[in-house]
């Protein structure tokens, strides 16, 4: 069994640590109190165990192991089913990696199903340990912990990102050809960061709804809120963030197709100064030629100044055709 700590909570304080789960189901039964096991990628048999003492649903079971979920609540009979996308930034490779939590609540256990290392459940057991007037209140306390958990480790994520979007707005202008891969790769980034937040607040409402109805403590209440607003934070960012990458690739666009544009035009401007000049040698060449034929007849042949009047006009032509191309811009 994939069991990563397994502990019976009887008012806030860790009583026992069973070897098994059938001893936490005995110890419940004999002392009371709330079972909180951690699971590290289960396989089928090892869910199916522990589906077996606490009663789980079998859908729920069932996306637990496939794993691969969106953030979602759900609630089947006296159990609840939640979860959640916790997400780090690595500065590394610049990018955010996204993992899975799969977190089964009832009156007396929590089962935490994890499908990617994430020392944030660790965290949250150790901080609540040391609040056991905050543990005594139950699963509904340890849910909230772990919700507020991963809503704050979104906010190194969403730093490097905005990081990442400032540092494309520099790329943009230095021609880098780069840029609009790494815009696209942020797009993605930043839509799979939506797609964990957003389901948020609708979550947030289902377990508002359920205070009364529960008897959840006035200070989970509160902690709940909390939560709830940082999320609206987050989400907030996140959106400007696909707005600001949207307006970047417009802009990459732009910039790219100016760039082909002042190309374009260079290149045109060379066209234009290659076929001026070589228009210009043209005409005396066709002079040249003209008078280079073996004729016996032809037009001041054996006239004395014959051949001042073919040079002046070969100069006479170039210049005429070198002032015309200079008055266009051609040259």
């Amino acid at each position: 069994m994939t069991i990563i700590d397994n502990a019976v909570y009887v008012d806030g304080v860790r009583h026992a640590e069973p070897k098994s789960l059938e001893q936490t189901f005995e110890t419940l039964a004999e002392h009371g109190g709330m079972a909180w096991i951690g699971l590290y990628r289960p396989t089928a048999n090892e869910m199916s165990a522990v589906a077996a003492e606490f009663g789980l649903h079998e859908l729920a079971v069932e996306d637990a192991i496939s794993a691969h979920q969106r953030p979602k609540l759900e609630r089947y009979g006296d159990s609840l089913f939640t979860v959640l996308r916790p997400a780090r930034y690595l500065d590394e490779t610049e990018t955010v990696e996204f993992g899975e939590l799969h977190v089964f609540t009832g009156s007396n256990f929590v089962v935490t199903v994890r499908h990617a290392e994430m020392a944030g459940v660790a965290g949250v057991r150790r901080r609540l340990e040391a609040r056991p007037d905050l543990l005594r209140h139950g699963p509904e306390a340890v849910l909230y912990a772990l919700l507020d958990r991963v809503v704050d480790d979104y906010a190194p994520v969403v730093s490097g990102l905005e990081n990442d979007i400032d540092e494309i707005e520099d790329q943009l202008f230095t021609g880098d050809s780069n840029v609009s891969r790494r815009i696209y790769e942020l797009a993605r980034e930043v839509i799979q960061f939506q797609r964990a937040i957003h389901p948020l607040p609708g979550m947030m409402q289902q377990l508002k709804r359920g205070f009364e109805k529960y008897g959840v403590d006035s200070e989970l209440q509160h902690s709940l809120r909390d939560v709830e607003d940082h999320v609206a934070r987050v989400i907030s960012r996140a959106d400007s963030f696909r707005e600001l990458l949207q307006n970047a690739l417009t802009l990459d666009g732009t910039l790219t197709a100016n760039r082909q544009n002042e190309a374009s035009a260079r290149q045109n401007e060379q066209v234009k100064k290659i076929s001026s000049w070589a228009a210009i040698f043209f005409a005396p060449s066709l002079v040249a030629g003209l008078y280079g034929m073996n004729f016996d007849h032809m037009p001041e042949l054996h006239w004395t100044w014959g051949y001042p009047m073919s040079l002046g006009l070969m100069l006479a032509t170039a210049g005429l055709m070198y002032g015309i191309f200079k008055k266009k811009g051609w040259l």
